[in-house]
């Protein structure tokens, strides 16, 4: 059990109970999964891409301690130089303690190894209780090495619980440790 859990369930369980006045423990917000995925655009030729994507692999290898899997185009788009079965990206979906894992290493880490970070934003709730969020950089992860980085990508976070409102995850996430940005008074 990672730290970050065992604070979950001895300190963030009870408060948001007493909080939500509910009487069960089943009936707290908690985080389902953590699904990680990058796309790739650059470079247009499906073999550089191909390579570009094995670079990319092993990093997200690094960040999440599990090998991501690699995402197929389903159609054939002409426009777009693309056909049924090109490498688009990865993706990786955390579960368990692999989950908790890359969460506290997120807050406790790598968010606050960001340039100018004033918080993460309040904005991307999906109305379900579903939070995600952009990170622009992967070097902001202090396993992933710049001898293996050829170019600078940003990726996908997705934290999908079991809230049902936008404010039951927002204050799930807040008694997390997660950093968000403190509103500001426009007056």
């Amino acid at each position: 059990m990672t730290a970050l859990q065992q604070y979950y369930l001895e300190t963030v369980v009870p408060q948001l109970k007493k909080e939500m006045d509910v009487q069960s423990d089943f009936a707290v917000p908690r985080l389902l999964k953590i699904v990680l995925n990058m796309g790739v655009k650059d470079p247009q030729e499906p073999r550089a891409r191909k390579q570009a994507l094995e670079n990319i692999v092993q990093q997200f290898m690094v960040i999440s301690g599990q090998k991501p899997n690699i995402t197929l185009a389903r159609k054939s788009i002409a426009s777009f130089k693309l056909r049924e079965g090109d490498p688009l990206g990865v993706k990786v979906t955390l579960r368990g303690k692999r989950m908790w894992q890359f969460l506290e290493k997120l807050i406790a880490v790598a968010l606050p190894r960001v340039k100018d970070f004033q918080g993460v934003s309040k904005t991307g709730f999906d109305g379900n209780g579903n939070y995600s969020l952009g990170i622009e950089e992967q070097i902001i992860f202090p396993e992933v090495s710049y001898d293996m980085v050829e170019s600078i990508r940003s990726f996908q976070a997705v934290f999908v619980s079991t809230a049902e409102k936008n404010e039951d995850a927002l204050q799930l996430l807040t008694l997390l440790g997660m950093p968000f940005a403190k509103e500001v008074d426009t007056k």
